[in-house]
């Protein structure tokens, strides 16, 4: 923790994990309880904010697709004005804040302002929302290894409002080459966050870079919560059966051999009750 005397404000940022409540960890959960200012996405465990002391302000800086309605450096501002001002600011994120969550800019932001900061890790949608749906990204005998990417950025995706599967023509797209060795070469599990909007895109580039067509690939959408959903399709189809079956952000790509229907014995596409298998 970063500490400057003469000021009693600071800023937690917290994971919240994917978005069930009870995701959240008990850390989470006591910072949560001590909050003056909570800054809060619009993913993560939400139903929480109704929880806290009824002195707690919440402010709502959340993104979606193509619409950040509230950019990147006024959040930064605002974790340091209520900071300043003397308040305990807990900035509310989903997963974890330091996996694909600009959680080291804000950290970078406060540090630079003077501002005390810490942060409270949380359980990544990367390998809680898969293994929720009876994905495991490492199995014996399979993958010893996976790899995260974002999935933003593909080239091809000119709609700044889409927030469905967008089809690609062409091999453009926001894998790495990393990445493209472990759809070709089965080096690990692939895992893509906010990927939906990518994946022709994805698709594409992976066939155009050698990838096997029937590399079995997994869409998990709103992992954790009610409406957790999941797509199976073969690599060459999955952005035609994803968008036939009307797949939306947010939602986690699992492509590899553990993505396969069956892999464990006993499991199927229905939401897992806790870790047990």
């Amino acid at each position: 923790m970063t500490r400057v005397s003469g000021t009693s404000g600071r800023v937690t940022l917290v994971g919240g994990g994917p978005g069930a409540v009870d995701l959240l960890t008990v850390r989470a959960w006591r910072t949560l309880q001590s909050a003056d200012v909570v800054v809060a996405d619009r993913l993560g465990p939400v139903e929480v904010l109704a929880e806290l002391p009824p002195h707690v302000r919440v402010v709502d800086v959340g993104k979606e697709p193509g619409r950040h309605p509230v950019p990147q450096e006024r959040i930064n501002e605002l974790l340091v004005e209520h900071a300043r001002a003397g308040s305990h600011v807990v900035r509310l994120k989903g997963g974890d804040p330091f996996v694909l969550g600009r959680g080291g800019e804000e950290v970078a932001a406060c540090v630079a302002a003077g501002v005390p900061v810490e942060v409270v890790p949380g359980v990544t949608s990367a390998v809680a929302v898969p293994g929720l749906a009876g994905i495991p990204l490492t199995h014996r005998g399979v993958t010893t290894g996976f790899h995260v990417v974002s999935g933003h950025c593909a080239p091809d995706v000119s709609d700044p409002q889409a927030t469905g599967v967008t089809r690609a023509s062409d091999s453009a797209g926001p894998l790495d080459d990393v990445a493209l060795s472990c759809v070709r070469d089965g080096a690990a599990t692939l895992v893509v966050l906010m990927g939906v909007r990518s994946l022709g895109a994805i698709v594409a580039q992976s066939l155009a870079a050698g990838a096997d067509p029937g590399t079995p690939v997994a869409i998990v959408e709103n992992g954790s919560t009610a409406e957790q959903r999941v797509t199976r399709a073969r690599l060459e189809e999955a952005a035609d059966v994803a968008a036939a079956r009307g797949v939306r952000s947010p939602a986690v790509v699992v492509i590899g051999r553990v993505a396969a229907a069956g892999l464990l014995e006993g499991t199927s596409e229905r939401r897992l009750a806790g870790a047990g298998v």
